[in-house]
């Protein structure tokens, strides 16, 4: 209940400094403007140009003159069921002992 009384009064105190100052707000929004269309235009650019290099067909870098991520996934896999498979029998040794 209390946080709803502040924010009234807040909005209230807000509203009337509108009132008040409407020409200082005004001018304020106006300046302001700009510039959050400067750094939203950057951050979008920016975040574009990471998706465009990512989907680039071509490699630029070392890591993708490696072996593919598909052939160390395979090879990573395997290794994990072999060990599925010796701790399988493990357990079974221990339920039988």
């Amino acid at each position: 209940m209390k946080v709803f009384v502040g924010g009234v009064a807040a909005a209230f105190l807000g509203f009337l400094g509108i009132i008040i100052w409407y020409d200082a707000v005004f001018r304020f929004i106006g300046g302001a403007i700009p510039l959050i269309l400067l750094l939203g235009g950057l951050m979008a650019a920016y975040l574009g140009y990471d998706e465009v290099k990512d989907k680039l067909p071509f490699a630029k870098n070392k890591e993708n003159l490696e072996p593919s991520n598909d052939t160390r996934l395979r090879e990573e896999a395997e290794r994990y069921k072999q060990e599925v498979e010796r701790l399988k029998s493990e357990l079974d040794k221990t339920k039988t002992s």
